[in-house]
């Protein structure tokens, strides 16, 4: 699913895939209000890491369903 994250100050979004649910992501960022930082995972296995001062917002789109045909994945 991809994942944007806007954050304070900075024109451009951080925009990147990955594997978790949305529902994982959502108790990262509802954690990560009451820590330092936000901390996820890319589909690749990087990290990305947003001090929490920092968040604007956190929009994910819809989860992947399995494709079919050529270049499905």
């Amino acid at each position: 699913m991809e994942v944007r994250i806007g954050v304070q100050n900075v024109a451009r979004e951080i925009t990147f895939e990955t594997t978790q649910s949305t529902d994982e992501i959502f108790a990262a960022v509802k954690t990560a209000l009451g820590a330092d930082v936000l901390e996820l995972t890319d589909d690749k296995g990087g990290r990305i890491i947003v001090p929490s001062a920092s968040i604007g917002y956190v929009t994910t789109g819809a989860e992947r369903k399995g494709g079919v045909g050529f270049g499905a994945s």
